[in-house]
């Protein structure tokens, strides 16, 4: 008998400092995913790549976003386009990989279509009655851009992109993502449910106990977290020069004016900004109780020498971070848990969080 998921209890919609935490059971029962792949992630902006893989007519590149495949490209307008790249004949690959194309053709039976997604040729289609090509189009998928990187929505009716982030252009321009130059990416393959690692993103309630090493840079007794509609701020100052010369640091300034700013954008992206570099986090499914996080570093041009450096730096917390993750996946399956509560003082972008999936789930 196929196992039911309880609705979540009402605690949970309450004040953060009455709530509960979200059922354990919403972490292992693998009947959830199909519903969070259509409701959540077919239903939002998700990230699938980057500018310059489709900077002029005829680039394109493939990819599979949660089961749904799809084909980006540039049209000979310039226009960025997306479909599903699934040929409308008898569902074979229009495009595979990535490239430079002035047309697709399907590897199947070559049904061909323009990059405007028009089918241009069917071959051995005479004598097929009421047979239209302009009905056999490749499907077509919103597809914008932000900042140097492409982002698609399954959904028809999605608002456009730019109203979708609400205030984080304003709040994200500063530190000029868009301009920087992509200095390497990791692909973080973890033993745990995606909302897992959400959660642990969400706090800095772990920094002193999981990431000795970022504790150091953190000023943890003023982390502060600020909610907006559709995404969360975690900023933190960088500490002062005044253990410097007692222990190892990343981040030396002369005085105290650094800060680490952390954006998370529902459901599943973040922005990590620091005064040498963005990384960019993207957590994805990969099944019921496996997730990826893909990670990728940005830093301006006269900077990217110190990549290196850095990028081993923040491997070293991701580790930590995905240690952690796994141990609280495996313990969400205990007899002896069901939910906790929220540190009213520290926890609310979870709440946050728990609250958003549980209105795009319908629960």
């Amino acid at each position: 008998m196929a196992h039911t998921v309880n609705r979540i209890p009402e605690p949970l919609i309450a004040d953060l400092e009455r709530a509960f935490t979200l059922p354990s059971n919403y972490y292992v029962d693998p009947s959830l995913l199909a519903e969070e792949k259509h409701h959540i992630f077919g239903r939002t902006w998700q990230i699938v790549g980057r500018h310059e893989q489709v900077a002029n007519p005829g680039d394109f590149f493939t990819l599979d976003l949660c089961g749904e495949p799809l084909l980006i490209t540039r049209d000979t307008e310039k226009k960025l386009r997306g479909y599903y790249n699934v040929c409308r004949h008898r569902a074979g690959p229009p495009a595979e990989g990535c490239g430079s194309r002035k047309v697709f053709r399907c590897g199947y039976h070559g049904w061909t279509y323009g990059l405007d997604g028009r089918l241009l040729n069917a071959p051995e289609m005479d004598g097929t009655a009421n047979f239209c090509a302009e009905d056999f189009r490749l499907r077509p998928v919103n597809v914008e851009e932000w900042e140097g990187q492409v982002f698609v929505n399954l959904d028809p009716d999605a608002e456009p992109l730019l109203t979708s982030l609400r205030e984080l252009p304003a709040q994200a321009a500063k530190y000029k993502f868009g301009e920087m130059r992509l200095a390497g990416r990791r692909d973080y393959h973890m033993r745990c449910n995606w909302k897992v690692y959400i959660d642990n993103y969400l706090e800095g309630y772990h920094l002193p106990s999981v990431h000795p090493s970022l504790n150091r840079e953190l000023d943890y007794s003023a982390y502060v977290t600020t909610l907006f509609e559709k995404h969360a701020l975690q900023a933190s100052p960088i500490r002062g020069p005044e253990n410097e010369a007692t222990v190892q640091r990343h981040y030396k300034q002369s005085d105290g004016d650094m800060a680490a700013e952390y954006f998370w954008i529902f459901p599943n992206w973040m922005l990590n900004c620091y005064p040498d570099n963005v990384s960019l986090n993207i957590v994805l499914p990969t099944g019921p109780e496996t997730c990826v996080a893909i990670f990728e570093w940005y830093f301006p041009t006269d900077r990217i020498g110190t990549a290196e450096q850095t990028m081993k730096f923040s491997d070293e917390i991701q580790i930590e971070d995905g240690h952690i993750c796994e141990v609280v996946h495996k313990n969400l399956k205990s007899q002896s848990y069901d939910r906790g509560r929220y540190s009213a003082k520290q926890e609310k972008g979870l709440h946050h969080f728990h609250r958003l999936y549980a209105k795009a789930m319908g629960l």
